[in-house]
């Protein structure tokens, strides 16, 4: 978080706080205890982790420093739900999150409980904008972590035989495929990050110049359909499509087709928080990593976008698409002719790095994102599971290259002058 210009109120801010911690319970609320615990691998963290880590941060960066009086929920909660934050004291590895059976759900709704009324105790009191600001980044933080619930428990019960639906969804009707269009752009000296006001994460910051060639971005992400083409192309076997690394990862995990597909005779299917789906060729193709997003745009005679480009076409459209619907939860064939937001999260070819003149904010704070700037790629846009307050045209998530679990989908981009 960077002090930025905000006009959060503290009436909206408490209003806000209510909102986003309810919905976490509401997404959590329709899995057993058994589902909240299990972690499939070690990238997946149980659901009760989610529910609890993301209490922890606001004990441990505002109640403890900001409240008086304030007695923490467990003494060694600081211990078992601490992420990342080094600053602040060891942790519980990541991969081993899984076989802690204790606290259990109910614990953990009760220390929920317990941080929730210390907030509203402390934001009753609380009118510096510092002090609001750092509720804000909690509020961010646990919507990160909703969508991180919702990824995760995809893939829990995806490793079920029974391959269980998470919720009732529905299943859009296909339509029409709509030919992709490309919208160019001259190039030249833009600006890309965040202006200042509002809220931001620190890594969307400062504001810079940044010069382009001329260019066009598809106007659609790549479909599921164009996908099965590149699969009967023979496009995951053909190491000339592939960078090195990305061909071995490949190989040695077995890839043949986005995570979660699978054969029924000739058919494709895929696995959704839905339950088991045809294929539908026209909704974007969804958890590929960037490893096959760039063997892909190979394929296609084009490439992936840098984050400047796709910030550049996408600060010209507003930010609406097929976000977070709970009666959806997967992609589906967009409404709005251009769409850059929502249904997944697009590749870049840019490496996560720092803007320059970045500073990541004093303190443990400061760990927030700064620290993870190597070894990952750029994403834009949101998904079908990002909330739709939570996006912004400058919001910058990252992965490495390898990561599929996501709802991670592309976007082709191509120089100017290139042959369609």
């Amino acid at each position: 978080m960077t002090h930025l210009i905000s006009a959060t109120s503290p009436s909206a801010t408490a209003s806000r706080y209510r909102h986003v911690r309810k919905m976490t319970e509401k997404l959590a609320a329709p899995l057993s205890a058994e589902d909240q615990t299990v972690q499939s691998m070690p990238d997946v963290s149980p659901t009760k982790w989610h529910r609890a880590h993301t209490s922890w941060f606001f004990e441990t960066f505002l109640l403890e420093p900001r409240l008086r009086d304030y007695r923490s929920f467990h003494p060694a909660y600081a211990y078992l739900f601490n992420s990342y934050y080094e600053g602040v004291g060891a942790r519980y590895p990541r991969p081993r999150r899984g076989v802690v059976s204790r606290p259990g759900v109910a614990e953990v709704r009760q220390y929920r409980e317990h941080v929730d009324d210390a907030m509203t105790r402390l934001l009753a009191q609380t009118r510096q904008p510092a002090e609001l600001d750092l509720v804000d980044l909690g509020l961010h933080h646990e919507q990160q972590h909703q969508e991180l619930m919702l990824m995760d428990i995809k893939h829990v019960l995806s490793c079920n035989p029974l391959q269980p639906a998470y919720t009732t969804a529905t299943v859009s009707a296909p339509t029409a495929v709509r030919p992709r269009a490309w919208v160019e752009h001259p190039g030249g000296l833009v600006e890309v990050g965040h202006p200042g006001y509002g809220f931001a994460f620190d890594n969307e910051l400062p504001r810079h110049a940044v010069h382009l060639e001329p260019f066009s971005l598809a106007s659609q992400p790549v479909t599921c359909g164009e996908w099965a083409q590149f699969i009967e192309d023979g496009g995951y076997e053909r190491p000339d499509l592939w960078l090195s690394d990305g061909w071995a990862t490949a190989h040695g995990e077995g890839w043949d087709a986005p995570l979660y597909w699978f054969r029924v005779v000739d058919d494709w299917w895929l696995f959704t928080l839905g339950g088991p789906q045809l294929v539908d060729p026209t909704e974007p193709v969804c958890h590929v990593s960037y490893y096959e997003a760039d063997a892909f745009a190979r394929w296609a005679g084009a490439r992936l976008p840098t984050e400047s480009e796709w910030e550049t076409v996408a600060a010209t459209r507003s930010p609406r698409g097929n976000f977070f619907d709970p009666s959806a939860l997967h992609p589906r064939p967009s409404a709005h002719p251009e769409s850059f937001f929502g249904d997944v999260w697009q590749w870049t070819s840019s490496a996560y790095s720092p803007y320059p003149g970045f500073r990541p904010a004093e303190g443990a704070v400061g760990e927030y994102n700064g620290k993870f700037m190597v070894n990952q790629y750029v994403l834009r846009g949101g998904s079908c599971v990002t909330p739709a307050d939570h996006i912004r045209t400058t919001y910058r998530n990252f992965f490495p290259p390898s990561a599929r679990w996501p709802f991670t989908g592309l976007r082709l981009a191509r120089d100017l002058g290139d042959p369609a």
